[in-house]
């Protein structure tokens, strides 16, 4: 499966689960606001409960998913209003993907909105005292390794930009399915294809680089790492918080669903259908709210 027939393939299924979809009428919506120089590529829009009027929000940055082939903000636009609902100012953002722009692409473009909220922070009643970023699948893995590269600087002189590190601080990351572990000696071709189509012909060498795994640091934020019983990377979940405790970072870890319910599966927390997605998010937005 090439990376035409993935954005078809998730396309269909995102289009049955927001079909009917419409935005909360108690939600603000700032839209299409340019936040880098590659065009529509970099848009993000800013969403906030009407009733907190101009009153300073903490702020959850949204990183989408879709195996960094697919995706943008209009896909999670439901999601991060509902997050909004819940007393959040949310930045939803699309970012450039592969293969038409390889890695480091999409974690440039992360940084670049991380900047424009310094710079826009004021206008749109954002509260950078309480940052907190989300993520899932791709997304998932893209907010850990950016989290990474705020919290360990050996891990940011990788990379030709630079960071906004000691301008501003996340407190802390959800995670929701997300890819946390890149195998340079995977077998699996559709693996291989995947990481060549992100990577580039180098991928090897470039998926050693950007093992987020060996940069996590006690300085990492506190995480929710979440999973489901028919995720397909549910496996990178309880490792992951593992890793965290033994560097003294708080984790929660939840695993929604239960042997059966083959509907539980990878981001499922996006089908706002779901009783288990608002409970998911509900938890999510709770654990942020203990870091206040």
């Amino acid at each position: 499966m090439d990376y035409q027939d993935i954005r078809a393939m998730f396309a269909q299924g995102d289009d049955a689960r927001d079909a009917g979809l419409t935005a909360p009428e108690t939600v603000a919506r700032y839209t299409d606001i340019s936040y880098g120089p590659h065009g529509k590529w970099n848009l993000l829009d800013v969403y906030r409960p009407k009733e907190a009027g101009d009153d300073l929000l903490p702020v959850i940055v949204s990183v989408h998913g879709g195996g960094w082939v697919y995706g943008d903000k209009d896909r999670y636009q439901y999601y991060c209003m509902d997050l909004a609902r819940r007393g959040f100012a949310v930045v939803n953002f699309s970012y450039r993907l592969a293969p038409e722009d390889r890695f480091p692409a999409a974690v440039e473009d992360v940084n670049a909105v991380f900047w424009w909220l310094l710079d826009h922070a004021a206008e749109y009643h954002l509260d950078l005292d309480r940052l907190f970023t989300v993520g899932d699948s791709a997304g998932g893995q893209l907010s850990a390794q950016y989290n990474a590269m705020l919290t360990d600087p050996s891990y940011a002189a990788l990379y030709d930009f630079a960071v906004p590190a000691g301008k501003l601080r996340v407190r802390g990351a959800a995670y929701n399915c997300a890819h946390f572990q890149f195998d340079a000696e995977s077998k699996n071709p559709f693996d291989q294809q995947t990481f060549a189509t992100y990577f580039g012909e180098s991928w090897r060498e470039l998926l050693l680089k950007t093992n987020t795994l060996d940069h996590i640091t006690p300085a990492f934020p506190p995480a929710f790492v979440m999973t489901s019983w028919y995720d397909f990377l549910r496996e990178q979940a309880q490792p992951m918080c593992r890793l965290l405790a033994e560097k003294g970072v708080r984790c929660e870890y939840r695993l929604y669903g239960n042997e059966g319910e083959e509907y539980m599966g990878h981001v499922f927390h996006l089908n706002l259908r779901l009783k288990e997605a608002e409970r998911c998010n509900d938890e999510e937005c709770a654990f942020f709210r203990s870091l206040m």
